[in-house]
């Protein structure tokens, strides 16, 4: 059996209590003379969802960006499509600017300072859109359009270098993959699998792109590297219409959604670059619901069907923590 020196090219420190302020990936043997030695390490929790505050409009089916304290939930639809938008501080929802066009199934990036909305649908009765606005922080300004309008789409990025990825036009899915550089949109690399309504996040040179639908939900997770996607390891669960969010291609998460044969269910997977791991639930079960947040550590679920229309917002948070593992 290869030793842990061997594999991580440093010998395991031997303490007679835990470290004082341990670093993550740091690992340790706390000696106990006369009975069994503990090894720990210091990693992720498992991590736990805590109720934030309500909506002021419940809804689904709009686009979330920023972070768990500073979010934006843009336009979405109840029996009508709306053009909505909400900031959240942290603890509270307040309505702030209306977008200039009212849609659903439209994607975000950004930040609440800073912002960019494209794409969804509009109507009634409701066709794909190609409108791409710009928030300053105070209000929306439209500005060029996507090369291809479709709703139910993702983004990921900023608000002047942006992705635009998948969606759904007419009866079909896209793999159609577009550039925002702060003044107009151009088409690179498609992805290799066509879908919609799925989980996306990250910058501009490192996105993802997770589960989705065609005929029925996917576990397909893809990877963008600023040329060219690539097919990774699946989710456990494959979904559709579900909340997420990512920092860069190797951190994401993914919450919630619909798994076959038609079931809302509260699955939270995390993703560490290679593989994802399921943590902690979600405390209501939802989908066509959106996500926002800096990583897989720190997170906001807000709004959706569940069904009817939710207001509810979940904060989802994953500290830092001592844990022991077999030594055999």
């Amino acid at each position: 059996m290869a030793t842990y020196k061997s594999l991580k090219g440093q010998p395991i420190q031997v303490l007679t209590a835990d470290p004082p302020a341990p670093l993550e990936g740091q690992v340790w043997v706390v000696d106990n003379p006369g009975a069994s030695s503990v090894m720990k390490g210091y990693r992720l929790a498992a991590g736990a969802w805590a109720s934030g505050g309500n909506l002021n409009t419940a809804r689904q089916s709009g686009a979330g960006l920023g972070i768990q304290t500073a979010s934006l939930f843009v336009a979405g639809e109840t029996g009508s499509i709306l053009g909505i938008v909400e900031n959240y501080n942290g603890t509270s929802w307040t309505e702030v600017g209306d977008i200039n066009t009212a849609r659903k199934a439209n994607a975000a990036s950004g930040t609440t300072a800073a912002g960019l909305t494209f794409g969804g649908a509009s109507g009634p009765p409701a066709a794909e859109q190609a409108q791409t606005e710009v928030w300053n922080g105070s209000g929306w300004t439209e500005v060029n359009d996507l090369n291809t309008g479709r709703a139910d789409l993702e983004g990921a990025g900023t608000s002047t270098a942006a992705l635009a990825f998948g969606g759904v036009l007419g009866a079909g899915e896209s793999a159609t993959n577009e550039s925002w550089n702060g003044t107009s949109w151009t088409e690179l690399n498609d992805l290799n699998t066509a879908r919609n309504n799925g989980a996306g996040g990250g910058i501009s040179t490192s996105a993802i792109f997770v589960g989705g639908l065609t005929t029925a939900p996917l576990a397909i997770t893809e990877t963008w590297n600023g040329t060219s996607w690539t097919e990774v390891g699946d989710l456990n669960s494959a979904r559709s219409q579900t909340g997420g969010t990512a920092e860069s291609s190797t951190n994401s998460i993914i919450f919630g959604g619909r798994t076959p044969p038609g079931a809302d269910v509260a699955i939270t997977e995390s993703w560490n670059g290679t593989s994802w791991t399921e943590v902690a639930d979600l405390a209501t079960a939802r989908d066509q619901f959106q996500g926002s947040g800096a990583s897989s550590s720190s997170a906001l679920a807000f709004g959706g069907s569940t069904p009817p229309f939710s207001n509810s917002t979940e904060e989802f948070t994953r500290a830092l923590g001592t844990v022991s593992f077999d030594i055999d």
